[in-house]
């Protein structure tokens, strides 16, 4: 591991100020992959900069009916909170199927929105890697690519995000608020993080020494139910071959609206707006999620060792469709 400096800034205002004067700076919280990645020589900051004791840690309801997830709160604080349990289970589902309990008492909101890929090639310096190092090709497309994308991949890169909770997030129509040297903004979840293109080493919209601060849930309505699947080569810790996150609302034997991402397809949780269209006023059955989910999937450009990605997802994702409308139509079913 490279040396480095380190500080604790006492306010967000210090942290951006810190880390906007210094293009070598990283920010700081849980550390569970960016530690990682250090030891690996991946990641080679000049400085760190410690937010984890920043007052960010705090899960509070909005005057709308949603709530807001500072970006220090602990994965494991998140997953167990009675609002996201009783009305965003999708995102409780998602972050107990993240990772072990050790690394979710250390993980936070902010950090594993920007995780970074877990291709093994990204992660040995020793191999060719456009993500890690542009313009020097991508190992995986020709060598082992069993775990990567099948959808938004391009010649530069085929990784996958790893991330369980961001697919639930984009599920749920979350945004992420973002502090930098400009002011204050706000991305969805479903714009953050990019496709690779002619650049995958920029992983997300973040921009140059801006700090997550916050991510924020919309409201949901009392007949919406969601659900989080992940499909995974062992039922330990492992990341998602494919996983779904399904929001849904069905009343009177129709769906009135639906929300489906994927994740472990793509370079970043993978929101299909194909399938949600033809779902959407379509009468509730296992025929047309089946038809939605195929024409969604239907973009799908498999890669010589992983085109069973394609048929994981499409039964996951009709699986939690028909799972969900059976619980919409019991009432006194709990969402959980």
């Amino acid at each position: 591991m490279k040396p480095f400096a380190y500080v604790r800034p006492a306010s967000v205002a210090e942290a951006v100020r810190a880390a906007a004067g210094h293009p070598g700076a990283a920010f700081l919280g849980g550390g569970t992959n960016l530690v990682d990645l250090m030891k690996l020589g991946v990641e080679t900051p000049e400085l760190l900069v410690d937010v984890s004791r920043l007052p960010l840690d705090r899960v509070t309801s909005t005057p709308e009916g949603g709530l807001r997830i500072g970006a220090t709160v602990r994965n494991s604080d998140l997953a167990a909170h009675p609002a996201v349990r009783t009305r965003y289970p999708a995102l409780s589902q998602a972050l107990l199927a993240g990772a072990s309990g050790q690394l979710r008492n250390a993980a936070t909101t902010g950090g594993n929105l920007l995780q970074r890929t877990r291709c093994p090639y990204f992660q040995d310096i020793s191999k060719p890697c456009n993500k890690r190092t542009p313009g020097t090709g991508c190992s995986a497309r020709e060598s082992s690519h069993r775990d990567l994308a099948v959808l938004g991949h391009s010649e530069r890169c085929v990784a996958v995000n790893p991330s369980d909770m961001a697919v639930a997030l984009a599920a749920l129509d979350a945004t992420v608020q973002l502090h930098g040297p400009e002011g204050e903004r706000t991305v969805p979840v479903t714009d953050f993080h990019r496709l690779p293109g002619d650049n995958p080493d920029q992983d997300t919209a973040v921009r140059p020494g801006e700090l997550i601060t916050e991510v924020t849930l919309p409201p949901v309505t009392q007949t919406t139910v969601s659900l989080y699947r992940k499909a995974r080569d062992r039922a330990s810790y492992a990341f998602a071959l494919a996983s779904v996150a399904v929001v849904l609302d069905v009343r009177d034997g129709k769906v009135e609206q639906a929300a489906l991402a994927f994740g472990g397809l793509a370079h970043r949780p993978w929101r299909a707006r194909a399938a949600e269209e033809l779902l959407r006023g379509a009468p509730a059955t296992p025929g047309t999620f089946v038809r939605a989910v195929r024409a969604e999937l239907g973009a799908a450009r498999p890669l010589r060792a992983n085109a069973f990605k394609v048929d994981l997802a499409r039964n996951l994702a009709v699986g939690a469709l028909t799972e969900l409308t059976g619980r919409a139509a019991s009432p006194g079913t709990p969402r959980t």
